[in-house]
């Protein structure tokens, strides 16, 4: 890259960088949004959030840093032309740290709905891969930091973007099969018999609802994460000599971080509940099982929810949500089994 000029060099890194600070703002407001909304969220949940943006906060500071060494602090040197930053040394460490803990955990989200370790474990694989190209990507651009030597090194880029381009494609498609096969048991209970079959449909609209705007939600940023991914890959091998890769290696992070509080928002919140709980199959704390059942002329849905919590009880919901005429009239009524 000895040969460039200062626009082919320092012009897609600048633009990279302000796309950084602008997603940097959005998932700002993303956070806050979550953290006024999330008080009776897992305390781990709230953990993962706060180590996320503490850890973009850091890689925002360093691409800020990064542009402004050479734009400032070498103005007019050679120095500027042949070396790079010193703090493009930690971009691809500290973009790892926040894309693979959002990988990880969507996938164990992804074992717990689905209750199979086999597209889980598949994508643990891929992004300890991922993380570990990531880290070797730092370590050689320690060693030849020059622009020149950036074309000796595309096999440890290559691992980390290929691996985690994968692994998102590979979520994203996990996520939505197993929303979409998310099978709910739909009964019709007489004064005789109980007639159960499996169905797709949970009868109850605002449920459908918030599992299709997850599933929509997760296609629309697993596919941007993958997509970003790999057009920083196909930037940096077929275009060598240019800094192009750095417009969407830079706001990485962010897109991740975005994609995982984005979601976490879209879940249905306290003040969103109507008298009848709508159990969400990707963000709840316990996995629930709906019924629909029919009392006479009333029908009713039954919502079992399993606990995750060691020893945890089994609570049943039964909430009236087509209201007919009839004798039977039952608004709500929780009662639990251990």
């Amino acid at each position: 890259m000895a040969d460039l000029n200062v626009t082919l060099l320092f012009g897609p890194m600048l633009i990279g960088v302000l796309l950084n600070t602008m997603l940097y703002g959005v998932m700002a407001v993303q956070a806050f949004i979550y953290y006024s909304r999330s008080k009776t969220d897992r305390p781990w949940f709230r953990y993962l959030v706060l180590y996320l943006v503490v850890a973009d906060t850091a890689n925002w500071v360093c691409d800020v840093g990064l542009i402004y060494e050479p734009l400032i602090i070498l103005y007019g040197q050679l120095e500027a032309l042949t070396i790079s930053p010193l703090l493009l040394r930690a971009d691809a460490i500290l973009t790892v740290p926040v894309s693979t803990p959002v990988q990880l955990f969507i996938a164990w989200r992804i074992l717990v709905v689905t209750r199979s370790y086999v597209l889980p474990g598949l994508i643990f694989i891929l992004a300890m891969v991922s993380l570990a190209g990531g880290v070797a990507t730092t370590i050689v651009v320690s060693i030849h930091p020059a622009f020149a030597s950036f074309s000796h090194f595309r096999t440890e880029v290559a691992i980390w973007l290929i691996s985690s381009t994968v692994c998102d494609i590979v979520l994203t498609a996990s996520l939505v099969h197993s929303l979409a096969s998310f099978y709910l048991l739909t009964a019709r209970w007489t004064l005789t018999n109980l007639d159960a079959q499996w169905t797709r449909k949970t009868n109850i609209v605002a449920t459908d609802g918030y599992i299709n705007k997850i599933i929509r939600l997760s296609v629309q940023t697993g596919s941007i994460t993958a997509a970003a991914a790999l057009l920083d890959l196909i930037f940096f091998l077929a275009i060598p000599k240019t800094s192009f890769n750095f417009m969407v290696d830079f706001p990485l992070s962010k897109l991740y971080t975005n994609a995982l509080i984005s979601t976490l928002n879209a879940r249905p919140w306290q003040e969103h509940i109507s008298q009848h709980e709508a159990p969400n199959a990707l963000f709840e704390q316990s996995n629930m099982d709906v019924r629909s059942v029919t009392v006479g002329q009333t029908n009713f849905a039954v919502v079992k929810r399993r606990t995750s919590q060691p020893g945890g009880r089994q609570s049943y919901v039964m909430s009236n949500y087509h209201p007919h005429p009839s004798k039977f009239r039952l608004d709500a009524i929780e009662f639990d089994s251990v």
